[in-house]
């Protein structure tokens, strides 16, 4: 993913209002983000520990899109039903994938509808695909025969049928 400006990080959404975009705080390591190694951008806010965003390349090369998430209070919903990430398929320790809701855009997502998946808790999806950081599996990480770049197209697609389902009509 090519470097973005903190413009069009906040530009980009598609299911907050732009105040709400204005507001949020970027990754407090945004200075020094591997941007090489990012196929998108995902952090949890820090100024609110309960909002997540994620910022992708649009399919149709558009420009960047973004989504923002609801995590679950710990406590409350946090009871994790999945050990493995939905968007790059890496296996976790039951605390390292957590169910994230997005609200739609549009009016449906005015109206309070979501979406949800489960993914890493750290959004770190491109560095586990990668190896550039390792998950705490109970029971070891699983053997793959994809190539990377297969893997990475498998991501990627596992996050654009996400993005679709946010930004659906």
């Amino acid at each position: 993913m090519e470097p973005l400006t903190e413009k069009q990080i906040r530009s980009s959404f598609v299911n907050c209002t732009k105040g709400e975009a204005t507001r949020l705080r970027l990754p407090l390591d945004f200075a020094e983000l591997p941007w090489k190694d990012l196929d998108f951008l995902g952090w949890v806010d820090p100024g609110a520990p309960l909002r997540a965003h994620l910022v992708l390349p649009r399919a149709d090369g558009a420009g960047p899109l973004g989504i923002s998430l609801r995590v679950p209070a710990v406590g409350r919903t946090s009871v994790v039903k999945s050990s493995l990430c939905q968007i790059c398929l890496t296996g976790h320790a039951s605390s390292g994938v957590t169910l994230l809701a997005a609200p739609l855009a549009g009016a449906r997502g005015r109206e309070g509808n979501t979406v949800g998946t489960y993914i890493c808790a750290d959004l770190a999806c491109p560095l586990y695909v990668r190896g550039k950081r390792q998950a705490k599996l109970r029971a070891g990480q699983y053997e793959e025969s994809l190539t990377l770049d297969e893997r990475l197209s498998r991501m990627s697609d596992n996050l654009n049928a996400f993005a679709a389902r946010v930004t659906a009509v």
